[in-house]
């Protein structure tokens, strides 16, 4: 089946770096507040953390207490970051087998640039919660500036 895909920009006033250390710095993922009934980050930590980054794993709980694993499978601040999402609790267990998100930077001037695109391998009924996800992501890219 094919992914849901979607993406959301924003201008930040930071640098791939500093986006890179707030992603690093897991006390930052509570940020993420969902949207409606798509629920917020309560809480992250790593499972895994490398030395070089790539192959680190974040465990998430939710606001709902649903979890999930975050693995960082690209890292490469002067381009973009690529976690993929998966080990999802129920219900979304039910529905998704996994998400990618890719971060893509471009450097503007004093700012940057940010791309978060989302692919979503789920069933069909997840694109209701595409819908939501896209909405939290633009709202936690604004809460950046």
């Amino acid at each position: 089946m094919t992914p849901i895909s979607f993406w959301c920009k924003a201008r930040l006033r930071l640098s791939p770096e500093e986006i890179g250390d707030q992603i690093l710095d897991v006390s930052h993922w509570t940020d993420f507040k969902g949207y409606g009934p798509l629920p917020g980050i309560k809480a992250a930590e790593f499972e895994i953390r490398t030395p070089e980054v790539v192959g680190s794993r974040i465990r998430v709980r939710n606001t709902d207490g649903s979890s999930h694993v975050e693995e960082i499978v690209e890292w490469q601040l002067d381009k973009m970051i690529r976690l993929h999402m998966s080990e999802f609790s129920p219900p979304l267990s039910r529905l998704a087998t996994g998400f990618d998100e890719t971060w893509e930077f471009e450097l503007r001037d004093a700012d940057t640039l940010v791309t978060r695109r989302f692919e979503l391998h789920t069933r069909p009924v997840l694109w209701i919660i595409s819908f939501m996800l896209k909405r939290a992501i633009q709202r936690h890219l604004n809460h950046l500036k």
